[in-house]
């Protein structure tokens, strides 16, 4: 272990003991890789120093006028036992989608399986930040799919519903989107805005998932009914039956909002993400007539209950830390910039543009 000023920290370092923000927060974990974005949190909080695992033949070799290799930065999502699973269920649904495409019977317990595995350590998921290890906008659907299970399965937790439903509405959000299987390619990855027709199309996917599932005997009934309804809403606005909020089913409704996040906080083809404080802000917006108001209550306050010392980035690409939660106001916190506490309910010009750890 070495103490090392931060000018000197070179990328692929392993930081060896907690960096700490001056307010006593853990700003970076010990194990973590330092890579490009742990310099930039490190300088925005001006760390001096950082303790670093050394080497022990290295430990005593000066390192003036000696050559050093140019590092390679490791990757910055950590290896976890979730994200291990995690990508074992994005391997699963793509044979899945294959053997959809090829004619074949949906295989209901190998997904069944392998999401039951996941959810053994859902435990770590925090919906704020969580990363994918490897992501593409060409496997946008995939990773949706997954998040979408994970958030909807949180949802149903903290929304008081009875255990034996959280699985099925794991489920219910992991195949909300299978009829895209029917659509065409170029709809699904076409690198701009849709045209109307194109647009009208997409739509089919909710028929076409229901139409893929009604007749699996083993699949609850919830399951069928979101592929169909997850995009229905409570004012019968939504598509393709534009029912109201009496019609559509529980998991649908909690569905609806998970896959909402999802879908505005991940690179999409024709889009970048958008802020998760942004979309929490949208989704608060949008239960007034659209999305479940109680559900959309409890989601907000319990994804941003426990985000007190994450770092984020604000809008004016200023760097802090959040010290304090609204409860009134739960996706505008107290935001430390440099000792200087920033109220963003009062300071409304400024929002979060990115969590970064």
């Amino acid at each position: 272990m070495a103490t090392v000023a931060l000018s000197q920290v070179k990328l692929g370092d392993k930081i060896s003991e907690d960096v700490l923000t001056p307010l006593g927060g853990v700003l970076l974990q010990k194990g973590r890789i330092v890579t490009p974005r742990e310099l930039d949190i490190m300088q925005a909080f001006m760390v001096p120093k950082i303790q670093i695992e050394q080497p022990a033949n290295q430990a005593d070799k000066t390192q003036d006028n000696v050559k050093q290799e140019p590092q390679t930065a490791a990757p910055a999502v950590s290896s976890t036992p979730l994200h291990d699973e995690y990508d074992q269920m994005i391997a699963v649904l793509k044979r899945v989608i294959n053997e959809i495409r090829s004619g074949q019977p949906i295989p209901v317990m190998d997904i069944r399986n392998q999401l039951e595995k996941m959810m053994q350590y859902e435990g770590s998921y925090q919906v704020l930040t969580f990363v994918p290890r490897q992501f593409s906008e060409r496997e946008y659907l995939l990773h949706n799919s997954v998040l979408v299970s994970l958030t909807s399965y949180r949802i149903a937790q903290w929304c008081g519903l009875p255990r034996k439903d959280w699985m099925p509405v794991a489920l219910a959000g992991l195949l909300h989107d299978i009829g895209n299987v029917k659509i065409d390619a170029d709809i699904l990855e076409k690198p701009s805005a849709l045209t109307t027709a194109e647009n009208e199309e997409m739509k089919r996917h909710t028929v076409f998932g229901y139409q893929l599932l009604k007749n699996i005997a083993s699949l609850n009934e919830g399951v069928k009914l979101t592929a169909l309804q997850h995009h229905e809403r409570i004012d019968g606005s939504g598509y393709p039956l534009a029912i109201d909020s009496t019609k559509i089913h529980p998991y649908a409704k909690i569905v609806a909002i998970a896959d909402i996040y999802h879908a505005m906080t991940l690179n999409r083809f024709y889009r970048k993400a958008a802020s998760p404080y942004f979309v929490l802000e949208q989704i608060q917006s949008d239960s007034f007539g659209k999305l479940d108001p109680a559900y959309v209550r409890v989601f907000v306050e319990k994804v941003t209950q426990f985000h007190n010392g994450n770092i984020v980035k604000l809008s004016d690409d200023r760097v802090g830390e959040i010290v304090f939660s609204d409860s009134v106001h739960p996706t505008r916190p107290w935001v430390s910039v440099g000792g200087t506490i920033i109220n963003l309910t009062i300071e409304r010009h400024l929002h979060i543009k990115e969590v970064m750890g």
